[in-house]
């Protein structure tokens, strides 16, 4: 054995012994629990279903709380309401989650920009991912499919077709707030649009705002999901959540 290499091997053993056992660097404070991860169109085992397509509306109502209007059979659809706001929310609140959720625009082209299929995700109420038919459809780039609502333009344009099924992975860490309501942690979202990273990891500066400047005021450590009713009749199905 050649001098050179018997001192390299000499010293890696002593970079990664240094007189320590390799069991004093497991952790086993901590088991993970086990979850049966979803085929196809199934959830995981641990997701709360918040529509699975069965017609059943019973974890939404009003916006404003109130009975839900929407068309509720095999999927979701918007029921535009003139001059009245007729989104809805979960009866249940959030914080930390994983959402997974599936929309489509009209498949008869009606209108352009902001006026084209246009929905919205509002993670806690109050922080919007954007829903749009952005395929071959110009608006501002922080308000197309896959942006944090005037706040981050999308990666990339990963929008399909109108009338087509797409979908969101959404992570979302709430923000975090002092006793004295300042803000101790801001919120962060990452999404990815038809298995396309189109958020990453960003920091939100505040629940998103049409206009102004985004501001953050203390808020609960939880609250609603809502989907927005902007006019248009979208659809949505296969709705879950794991609260992370």
């Amino acid at each position: 054995m050649k001098k050179s290499f018997l001192l390299l091997v000499l010293s890696g053993c002593m970079l990664t012994t240094n007189g320590q056992k390799p069991e004093e660097t497991e952790d086993w404070s901590k088991r993970p629990n086990i979850v049966t991860p979803g085929k196809g169109t199934l959830p995981p085992s641990d997701a709360i279903i918040l529509y699975g397509g069965s017609g059943d509306i019973d974890n939404w109502v009003h916006e404003k709380d109130g009975p839900a209007t929407w068309e509720a059979g095999d999927f979701l659809t918007v029921k535009p309401k003139e001059n009245v706001d007729n989104g809805i929310k979960t009866k249940q609140a959030f914080g930390d989650v994983q959402l997974h959720i599936e929309w489509r625009t009209p498949d008869e082209v009606v209108g352009d920009g902001q006026g084209r299929g246009n929905s919205g995700i509002f993670l806690m109420g109050l922080y919007e991912v954007q829903v749009l038919d952005s395929y071959e459809n110009e608006t501002y780039y922080n308000g197309q499919a896959g942006s944090i609502y005037k706040q981050h333009i999308p990666l990339v344009n990963a929008c399909l077709p109108p009338g087509q099924w797409q979908t969101y992975d959404i992570i979302f860490k709430a923000p975090v707030f002092n006793g004295d309501g300042s803000l101790h942690s801001p919120a962060f979202v990452t999404v990815i649009q038809n298995g396309l990273l189109v958020q990453n990891h960003v920091e939100l500066k505040g629940p998103t705002e049409y206009i102004g400047k985004p501001k953050y005021k203390a808020h609960a450590e939880k609250l609603p999901l809502m989907l927005q009713e902007h006019g248009n009749p979208v659809s949505y199905r296969n709705i879950w959540v794991r609260e992370l």
